[in-house]
């Protein structure tokens, strides 16, 4: 579906559903360079338990307009009106890595509004390679190449998919090719400069999952655990087989983490 903020359209799947606004709202936000195809599976299945699913496109990614937004803080206000534009008065919110610190300022800003909080490959700051900023900024395949290599873990890097023909970093690949290099280049500087997750996880109150991978490169495993201490009641889901793309690593296993609180 597509909605209209800014004067701008925003690209919304809603999981092979029909939109219905009096439905509970559940929104999945992607990471750096991606778009909302990266949730295919949780998204389905979350919409066939009667949510209403909105795996949205950040502004220049996917289907929605752009251009990029220059930093979290800007995204999570950006989220507060496509929320407002939906009619969603509240909202379980997903987020990997980028959209994880969208998910988690957007949640600390909102109070009673976010319902739920699943936040996957995430750390209390994501500082990004110098190398791989410098890559994106100056419009290099090596920046593509370095996010794909340190994406996953050892099995899905150069195979070992249940499903045969598949090779996800390929599917990776293909995906950050398809997206301009400017706003990658924007997305990763602005997950480089965001300094307000300790802050932001003090304020959250709702129902707070960690799905985290111990084979993660991007945003190791012990220092999301170390995010999760800060957020009260919050749970921890490590998948020993993941690396940072664990949603589509494991998807079975992230959607059993997921629907604990979306």
């Amino acid at each position: 579906m597509e909605l209209v903020v800014d004067g701008k359209r925003v690209f919304a799947s809603t999981g092979g559903r029909e939109f219905d606004p009096a439905a509970d709202f559940a929104v999945f936000l992607h990471g750096a360079g991606m778009d909302h195809t990266v949730w295919a599976l949780q998204t389905r299945a979350i919409a066939h338990r009667g949510r209403n699913v909105l795996a949205l496109d950040f502004p220049g990614h996917g289907g929605s307009a752009g251009p990029a937004l220059p930093s979290v803080e800007a995204m999570a206000d950006w989220l507060c009106r496509v929320l407002d534009e939906a009619g969603a008065q509240e909202a379980r919110i997903a987020g990997h890595s980028m959209g994880a610190l969208v998910a988690l300022e957007t949640a600390a800003r909102g109070g009673d509004r976010v319902q739920g909080l699943a936040l996957l490959g995430v750390t209390p700051e994501m500082p990004v390679h110098p190398d791989l900023l410098a890559a994106a900024e100056a419009g290099e395949h090596t920046a593509i190449e370095l996010m794909v290599d340190w994406s996953f873990g050892g099995r899905t890097r150069y195979g070992g998919n249940p499903a045969p023909g598949l090779w996800l970093a390929g599917e990776a690949m293909r995906l950050l090719e398809s997206g301009a290099m400017t706003n990658l280049a924007s997305d990763l500087a602005a997950c480089n400069a965001y300094k307000g997750a300790v802050a932001a996880a003090a304020k959250i109150r709702c129902p707070t999952v960690l799905l985290l991978g111990a084979q993660d490169r991007m945003t190791p495993a012990r220092k999301g655990e170390t995010l999760a201490t800060l957020i009260a009641g919050a749970r921890v889901s490590v998948l020993r087989g993941s690396g940072h793309m664990m949603m589509i690593e494991e998807p079975v296993a992230a959607l059993d983490a997921l629907k604990s609180v979306m």
